[in-house]
Formats: structure tokens, sequence, C-alpha cells
């Protein structure tokens, strides 16, 4: 081998693509990079609050479904008989006629009589208990200012002993199912007396004319 081969120099050039020291940057590239990292700092904090953004509209949107999931299954619990209550009624407005039909006196001297009412007025008892069992519970307003969202006037009549819109008296017992109006209370309302009671308003008994027919049996 000949002696006369340069030695190899070993020394690693710079490359052009490689990013120049520190040193050799000049103070406009310098705040030009930092101006370029900020840059990208706020776009990737957008981002990031845009997604979180989302995220937290996404909790709430579901949290609101399932709240209103929780209300829907409590109301169909909860009304679940409201058309069987409605068909039942009749059952114990049949007791009440029946109660109301006997004369106290036949009572006294007919003991037969009074057995049977007694056994009538125990299973009207016993079909009010199992209603409310239920949620469904009886309103009897007499002597009650009349209340058009639980009240059906069906006359009016001069008491002027009592202030006007006062229930006087109630042809048909009403019923709520838990804080629903299952069926008005069909009622008499006075008028000419003192100044109205506080629930009592102009959709009442004023609107429905001098007077109507009582409900039929």
């Amino acid at each position: 081998m000949s002696d006369d081969k340069k030695p190899i120099d070993e020394t690693v050039q710079p490359s052009a693509a490689t990013p120049p020291e520190t040193g050799d940057v000049s103070p406009d590239q310098l705040k030009a990079m930092i101006a370029a990292l900020q840059g990208d700092l706020e776009k990737k904090t957008a981002e990031v609050a845009a997604k979180q953004d989302q995220f937290l509209r996404a909790v709430a949107e579901t949290e609101n479904v399932r709240r209103r999931l929780e209300k829907e299954k409590e109301e169909t619990a909860k009304y679940a008989i409201t058309r069987f209550a409605k068909d039942i009624l009749s059952v114990g407005d049949n007791f009440q006629r029946a109660i109301a039909a006997v004369p106290k006196d036949a009572v006294e001297t007919d003991p037969a009589l009074k057995t049977l009412l007694e056994g009538v007025t125990l299973a009207e008892r016993d079909f009010k208990t199992a209603l409310e069992r239920h949620g469904v519970h009886a309103i009897d307003p007499s002597g009650q200012p009349f209340n058009p969202h639980h009240h059906q006037a069906v006359m009016e009549q001069e008491n002027p002993s009592v202030p006007a819109g006062t229930v006087l008296q109630v042809y048909q017992v009403g019923y709520m199912i838990d804080d629903r109006n299952l069926r008005p209370a069909m009622v008499v309302v006075s008028r000419g007396g003192g100044p109205k009671t506080a629930a009592a308003d102009d959709t009442g008994p004023e609107d429905i004319g001098e007077e109507l027919p009582p409900p039929s049996a």
C-alpha cells in the first residue's frame, strides 16, 4: 500500500439542514420564532377550550335527558291509573246515591234495611280507601271558595250571609289524582253576598248563566 495517500479528515462538516446555533440567530428571527410558537399555543389553547365546552355541553345534555326520563318515569307510574280511575268513579257515585236514598226514619224501623245501609257504607269506605292508596282522593269543597280549576258550578244561589263565590252545596264530589284534577266537583255557588272570596274569579259561576240543571243520576 502506498504511503502517498492523504489521511482522512474525520471532521464533520455542518449540514445546510442543521439549524444554526443560538448564537447565529438574529433577534428578528428569534422574535419570529417566538411569535410562531405563541400563535401555535393560542390555537391549541382555543381548540382545547372548544373541546372542553363541547364536553361540558354533552354532559349537561346527558344530565337533562336523565332527569327528564326520571320525571317521565315517575309521572307514568303516578298517573298510570288515570283512565281506570275515571271509569271507576261512577261506582263511588252509586254508593253515595244509594246511601242518600235511604230515609233515616226507615233505617230506624227496619233492621234489615239498617244492615244493608251499613254494608253499603262500609263498601263505600273501602272503595275510597283503595283509591287513596293509589293517590286518588275525593274533594268536597262545601263552604270553600269556588275554584274553577277544581270545581264546576251548576247553579248560582242568592245568599247574602256568605261571601260571593262560596260553595254552598256539592251535587257531586270531585276527585284528584295526586296533584292533578281527575274530575271537578259539581257545586252550587253563592252570589249577592259580601266581597268575593279569594279563590273565586271571573271565570267561575258568573259566566255560566243563571241556572243549569243538576247532573243526571
